[in-house]
């Protein structure tokens, strides 16, 4: 028996309607009555011998398809959409003299595939596509010229490169954040401590962030095969400049910039003030860079263009930031960057260390950016992580 998400959740879109579910089995009625009475189920709103339909404790409603087993492959490359890239599928399919629909794919009644999604786009001459791809952007024509990326994983990741601790607004402390981390299977992890303009965040003072420098470094020898790296989310003030000094932020290992304040200042203005902090020798990542929070509000306005631009010129990453409620790069944004040769950050941006396991989320949004694992720093060594951080500091040769 197979089970699997489909629809936008296998797509890992940064938002979802319901939540498509698909499951092969002959007993039909038996699969749907297991899933209607559920824990957690508040509302059944169908129940038949192919489908079942609920809301849950959490307002989403959640639908569930049992099919043959000999259909599972065609129905999840169907449920699976988007509805761009199947129309496509099924125009090529049309040219070929074939037929693709949720029970398989036919070459007039003869069924030539179906059991598995790969013999759907084997059948018409192209690679198997990741589902984070299926928005008919370009990728059919990709998987025909055997040509689609090879999209980074979560395995890549070596740590994640923007938390904070309880020395601003985070919860854990150095010592829980790095424990967590090794969990995790991480060599590394950014303490990137908010700075002192951002008081409702209880921001550092310079001596402070001395004082934590200090701490780090103390706390690093007594690991093996892991680093603390040394860090902060400095603060882009309303004309450009940082909320540290130059000499204080050359004491780091990595120093990641983000606009909290003057959210209403013009378009050109905002463009003007992150491209002044891109420019500067230390900066290495731009947190958050739209500062929208889905949930909330659209972030302020920003040609992204030129920041893309800015970034290139100067071996600037930015920064997809894996909290559910930003996503920020998106997936337009991060395939924008990667195509300018833009290095990208995933990161979490956690606060606490039950929010670092987004960096799941932010994963999704790379593979639906088109992002290969080179194409990301924290697929580093560390080494090649503090070789990145040191250049953009260095004058060129």
């Amino acid at each position: 028996q197979d089970i699997q998400a489909a629809g936008s959740l296998r797509r890992m879109k940064e938002t979802v309607g319901d939540i498509d579910i698909l499951v092969s089995g002959a007993e039909g009625t038996e699969i749907v009555k297991s899933f209607v009475n559920m824990r957690g189920v508040t509302q059944i709103l169908a129940a038949g011998d192919t489908k079942g339909s609920v809301r849950i404790e959490e307002g989403v409603q959640v639908d569930l398809r049992v099919v043959r087993e000999d259909e599972f492959g065609a129905a999840l490359q169907y449920f699976t959409g988007s509805k761009e890239h199947n129309v496509h599928l099924r125009e090529i399919a049309r040219k070929k003299g074939l037929k693709v629909s949720e029970y398989g794919i036919f070459r007039g009644d003869k069924k030539v595939g179906g059991r598995l999604e790969e013999e759907i786009y084997a059948t018409l001459g192209m690679d198997w596509i990741s589902p984070e791809l299926r928005e008919n952007r370009g990728e059919i024509e990709a998987a025909q010229e055997g040509k689609l990326p090879k999209l980074v994983e979560l395995s890549d990741i070596k740590g994640d490169l923007h938390n904070h601790s309880n020395w601003s607004d985070g919860i854990p402390t150095f010592e829980e954040m790095a424990e967590h981390a090794i969990k995790m299977g991480y060599k590394y992890l950014v303490v990137s401590d908010h700075s002192k303009s951002l008081h409702i965040a209880n921001g550092l003072e310079n001596d402070e962030l001395l004082e934590e420098i200090e701490a780090i470094d103390k706390l690093n020898k007594k690991f093996k095969g892991f680093t603390l790296l040394k860090a902060t989310e400095v603060d882009i003030k309303s004309d450009g400049s940082l909320d540290f000094p130059d000499k204080l932020l050359e004491k780091l290992d990595i120093v990641v910039a983000s606009i909290h304040s003057g959210f209403k200042q013009g378009t050109e203005k905002i463009t003007e003030r992150m491209i002044a902090a891109i420019r500067n020798p230390q900066v290495n990542i731009i947190a958050h860079p739209t500062g929208r929070l889905i949930s909330k509000r659209e972030g302020y306005e920003i040609d992204m263009d030129k920041v893309i631009e800015a970034c290139a010129e100067t071996g600037t990453a930015l920064e997809i930031n894996c909290f559910y409620d930003r996503l920020d790069l998106n997936d337009i944004n991060c395939r924008k960057a990667k195509e300018a040769g833009v290095m990208i950050s995933i990161s979490t941006d956690a606060h606490h260390l039950d929010q670092m396991w987004m960096i799941e989320l932010g994963v999704g949004i790379a593979r639906r950016g088109w992002l290969e694992a080179k194409n990301v720093i924290n697929t580093f060594s560390l080494d090649k992580l503090k070789t990145f951080c040191r250049k953009k500091g260095m004058p060129s040769p």
